[in-house]
This record gives C-alpha cells, structure tokens and sequence, in this order.
C-alpha cells in the first residue's frame, strides 16, 4: 500500500500523518509500504526517501519501497547520500525502486533535460551502484558504512518496450511496471520473464471498492475501482499473467478501508 497524501480523515497531511499511516498499513496485514515520486503537478507529495525513513523508524517487519524515485531529475552522489541514510535506518527492508521519469513538468522544476532522461538515467545508475559497492569514482568520496554496502534491492521501473526490461531480469532485484499502461501489461511480463527476470510488480492500482461493477474498458489503466468480487477476479488475472506483487493506492486510509482492502488477497 503506497503510504497517505493525506489524513485518514482527508484534511492535509500533518506531522504525524506518515508515521501514523506507516503504521496502520504494518497493522491491516500489507506486506509493504511505499511511496510515489512526483514534483509540480498540482499537489505535493512527501519527499520520497524521507517517508520511508519516517515509516522505517515506526514499523518493524514490512517492506519499505519506492515507485518509483526519479533519478533523471537528481544529481546521483546526493542522491546516493540519501539513499544510503534511508537504507541505514530502515535496514534490509529497503527496496529502492528507481527510474528515468516521465512527466516533463517534474524536469522543467528542476532544471533537467526531459529529452536527455534516458541516458542521465542510465549513467546515474551506474554511478549509484559504484557508490554503494565502496568503488567511486574519481572525485566521489562517499564511503559507504558498514550497514549499507553493498545498497539496498534495486528494481527498474520502465514501461513497456523499453530495453531497461531486459536489463531489469538480468542485472536488478526486479522489475515495476505501471498500471496506467492496463493494456500492455501482458506483453511487458513476457518480456520479462523471457529475459529470466524474477520479481515482477505493478504500481499505482487505485482502488476504491465501492465502484462500479463492469468490465474495465479496453486499454485502460489497470484499477480495482469496482467491487469486492470484481477486484479479486482482476487481481486474479494479474496473478496468472505472472505478476508477484501490486502496488496499491487509496484516498481513505482508514482501519476499516484498509481492512477490506486486504481482505481481497488471503
């Protein structure tokens, strides 16, 4: 479950609202709590590594993820700082997923070349797991402790037909793949798992239980905006596609919501 944007109530975030939400998730039974990227589009979202950080401090067995961190807006070494201070707090729970980016807004923010992103990727990854490893380059002295070496899981978050799928199976911990691309989701794990890739998982699902009951429309994103009984069949189909694990978001972050959310998965 992605953690709050908002109060359980829905008033604004407050100084507590993450820890609480962090906690509420370990407490209805998830298996993780995650967080999304996002800069100047309309609303603001807690810095992605910080919230983890918040949300490793209050919560003790479940897994702590991003879905994904930008890093074609970054610049790596800090980056990497960041990373490895989250990684020391929260432990081996951390799963960092990272990715290029892909709305152009978050690169006019921050002073970054959206039509350059794919290779500013590529090298920031690079330098990423060569800081990790204790092995910088020349002019990076960033040595990371004990605890941390080696970094945390790494998964690629890419869409479909893109080579950083392949690269995903054969070189990182996984692969993340969005709901917004519902149509493509079929040709985007064969791919995968052609390529021997292990943990496949599908971020940013809505969910929202009370609505309607009808098949979803053809080429749509992939959300479980419908029923009990209808979310548990799409669930399903994701499962036989392949998938190991999704990613879910909800505007009410209430016990009871969170409950009967669960409750779809045994």
């Amino acid at each position: 479950m992605i953690l709050p944007r908002n109060e359980a109530g829905g008033g604004p975030l407050t100084s507590t609202s993450l820890a609480e939400g962090a906690r509420r998730i370990e407490r209805t039974g998830f298996d993780g709590a995650w967080v999304f990227d996002a800069l100047n589009r309309g609303f603001v979202l807690p810095d992605p590594l910080t919230a983890l950080a918040v949300a490793g401090t209050v919560t003790e067995r479940i897994e702590l993820g991003s879905c994904i961190l930008q890093l074609g807006i970054r610049q790596p070494v800090e980056v990497a700082h960041r990373v490895m201070t989250t990684h020391l707090i929260c432990g081996d729970r951390l799963s960092l997923g990272v990715g290029a980016g892909s709305t152009r807004n978050d690169f006019l923010a921050c002073g970054a070349s959206y039509e350059d992103r794919f290779a500013t990727f590529a090298g920031s990854v690079d330098l990423l797991r060569r800081i990790f490893r204790g092995d910088p380059p020349e002019g990076v002295d960033l040595t990371p402790w004990p605890a941390t070496a080696g970094g945390p899981r790494m998964l690629i978050g890419a869409w479909t037909g893109s080579g950083w799928i392949r690269r995903a199976a054969a070189e990182f911990d996984g692969w993340i793949c969005s709901a917004a691309k519902g149509g493509r989701l079929a040709e985007g794990i064969g791919l995968y798992r052609a390529a021997g890739g292990s943990r496949a998982m599908v971020t940013n699902i809505s969910v929202d239980l009370d609505g309607p009951e009808r098949p979803p429309a053809e080429g749509a994103p992939f959300s479980l905006e419908c029923g009990p009984r209808q979310a548990r069949e799409r669930l399903g189909r994701l499962q036989e596609l392949g998938f190991d694990d999704v990613i879910l978001r909800t505007t009410e972050h209430t016990d009871r919501n969170l409950e009967a959310i669960r409750a779809l998965v045994p």
